[in-house]
């Protein structure tokens, strides 16, 4: 991989660019809270050749949304459901909207 395929990355919101260490402190949170998320299979980090765990933004968004339901209470597991189902209703709704568009233009009338 050269310099500019790793620049080319680094808007990629699914590269796993960060350690747990790093992670962790982005979050505000201990590496515990990221291990139990991955335990919960909330999210699945990936794994450098030498098997540190690393996370995506996309990762630690939904993370992020975890820790928002523990800080208010809500326990870990119910907390991860939650994000699951939360993340399922948006990509229902993204594909919702999308077949909503091509049957709008295909009972659209020609232009002319």
């Amino acid at each position: 991989m050269t310099a500019d395929d790793s620049f080319g990355r680094l808007d990629d919101d699914d590269y796993p660019a960060y350690t747990m260490g790093r992670a962790a402190e982005m979050l505000g949170t201990t590496q515990g809270f990221l291990r139990a998320i991955g335990e919960a299979r909330l999210i699945t980090p990936l794994r450098s050749a030498g098997g540190h765990r690393r996370y995506s933004r996309y990762q630690l968004r939904i993370a992020a949304r975890a820790r928002e339901l523990v800080d208010q209470g809500t326990p870990i597991e119910a907390a991860c459901r939650i994000v699951i189902l939360e993340d399922q209703l948006e990509e229902a709704q993204r594909i919702n909207a999308e077949y909503r568009r091509a049957g709008a233009s295909v009972d659209s009338p020609p232009a002319g």
